[in-house]
């Protein structure tokens, strides 16, 4: 089948820069719509966060792909009268400046769907726009800390970030769907209609199973790759020295692995480990004894006995182990610099090919 763009014809203005608008438009650039890009004079910063996409910045080349670049200076007359002309008819405006920003320069997302009944509207701001703290700068590092992501992230001595720009994402998904969501009620009803997405509620959302935790009495710890309520869940070394990260889930999943890689049966029935709530109470002796059985096995050997054991487990791999790793699916996409290949979109269309749009230079127009 040919390419399945299922939002071919709308259009999408987005008043941009970082990670999490660029994350949620980039998907809609994906399925077909229009998505022009608002830029500063001197370009999204994010165009200098690295260079190490055939010489451009690695978070740039994934996140604005087929989209066009408008350089505007919002703060003349001639730029902001042609946000207004590149809003006109749009069917979808984004933005993920400063709070209040784009009203201080004239520009009411109220009065534009006044104008424009259809028109959705997405704000995407660090937190509650009419909070206390409306007014604070809200970064992906700074929402991890603040929500309390932190706390819970890395081993019992400090905490830590999480490795990768995860509220931004997160906020660029949570965006993405609304947008969706929205342009399914306008198909119904033919209105549009105000979307905000705070960063810092979509961390909160995700954070609900620690919290509910916390609140119940039980204020999760940080155990680095181990699991907090889980035993065994961990990495374990073999003899030549590979890791393996194992997740025993059930109390059927311990008996496998005591048979085939522990190789003693009556550790299932051993009061000790005989349920998950006993191992996680003797976690420090229930990992003993799953760590010697795996400095007894080569990793090959090791793999070939969970795989028999037909028990959850992993390689625990670095951005090499990804990049030679063989389910990686890989695109390809033009850019200024050259073609630059990196992982595909996750979602496949059964019998489809998406091909999806170039890196846009600044300021190409429209």
């Amino acid at each position: 089948m040919s390419a399945l763009k299922p939002l071919t014809g709308l259009k999408v203005v987005a008043i941009e820069q970082a990670v999490a608008a660029p994350f949620a438009t980039c998907r809609l650039a994906d399925a077909g719509a229009e998505v022009i890009k608002i830029e500063r004079p001197e370009g999204d910063f994010a165009r200098g966060y690295d260079d190490v996409a055939a010489g451009q910045s690695s978070y740039f080349v994934w996140l604005n792909r087929g989209k066009t670049s408008v350089a505007l200076d919002l703060t003349s007359d001639a730029g902001r009268e042609r946000l207004r002309d590149l809003m006109s008819g749009a069917d979808v405006v984004v933005q993920n400046l400063r709070n209040g920003a784009l009203e201080r320069l004239g520009f009411s997302f109220e009065d534009l769907r006044r104008e424009n009944p259809r028109l959705i509207t997405c704000s995407i701001t660090g937190f509650d726009p009419d909070g206390d703290m409306a007014a604070r700068k809200a970064y992906d590092l700074l929402i991890q800390a603040e929500s309390g992501l932190c706390s819970i992230t890395g081993g019992p001595d400090e905490p830590s970030r999480v490795g990768v720009s995860v509220v931004d994402i997160a906020t660029g998904v949570t965006a993405h769907s609304a947008i969706l969501e929205a342009l399914i009620a306008r198909g119904i009803t033919g209105q549009g209609m105000a979307i905000t997405v705070s960063m810092f509620d979509v961390m909160a959302d995700w954070l609900t199973v620690p919290l509910l935790n916390h609140e119940g009495g039980r204020t999760p710890k940080r155990v680095g790759l181990a699991h907090p309520s889980i035993a065994p869940y961990g990495v374990f070394e073999t003899k030549d020295g590979k890791q393996i990260l194992i997740s025993i889930q059930s109390d059927r999943e311990w008996g496998k692995l005591c048979e085939h890689v522990l190789g003693d049966v009556s550790l299932s029935h051993d009061s000790r480990f005989a349920s998950k709530v006993k191992r996680v109470e003797h976690r420090d002796v229930t990992d003993k004894i799953v760590a010697e059985a795996f400095l007894q096995r080569s990793s090959d050997q090791a793999l070939a006995d969970l795989t028999k054991a037909d028990v959850a487990f992993a390689l625990l791999n670095d951005m090499a182990g990804l990049s030679a790793h063989p389910e990686l699916r890989r695109i390809s996409v033009e850019t200024p610099n050259g073609p630059v290949t990196y992982p595909a979109p996750a979602s496949r269309f059964d019998g489809v090919t998406r091909p999806v749009g170039p890196v846009p230079e600044l300021d190409e127009g429209v």
